[in-house]
């Protein structure tokens, strides 16, 4: 296995991925998902780290540094978009991608590291406690829009 950060040229290898997160279509290669892409690419701040396995993606998590001004001027990391593909589920890939995540974050000084999921699976959550995350120290709100 192989953790590192995704290159510009395997957009369509992630979005492949991500029909096993919640999606269920890949989206039409257009102009704003190209630019959108380079956004996300060319961001210093913005990470996807995946897992390799015979050059293929396997797992993935993005980890995005965010600029703060408290805590001493330190910045924070959300993490979002854990998948793992449905065949290589329960190895360690997505420990593998948190963990580079977590690497990332303490390299940058973060003084937290936020994941919100919309999992109810209890395996899940007690893999996201095992990899050092817990649900007691903040309540989380969500407004879709």
């Amino acid at each position: 296995m192989t953790v590192r950060e995704i290159q510009a040229n395997e957009l369509d290898a992630l979005l492949e991925l991500y029909l096993h997160l919640h999606e269920t279509e890949i989206p039409e290669n257009t102009e704003y998902l190209e630019s959108t892409w380079q956004t996300i690419t060319e961001d210093r701040n913005h990470h996807i780290f995946v897992a390799e396995e015979n050059g293929r993606l396997v797992s993935s998590c993005v980890c995005v540094i965010v600029p703060n001004l408290t805590r001493g001027v330190r910045p924070y990391a959300l993490v979002e978009n854990v998948v793992t593909h449905k065949d290589y589920r329960n190895r360690g890939y997505a420990t593998a991608v948190l963990q580079k995540a977590k690497q990332t974050a303490e390299e940058s000084n973060c003084y937290k590291m936020m994941l919100l999921t919309g999992a109810k699976d209890e395996k899940t959550l007690r893999f996201y406690q095992k990899s050092g995350y817990n649900s007691s120290d903040k309540t989380a709100f969500i407004q879709w829009l």
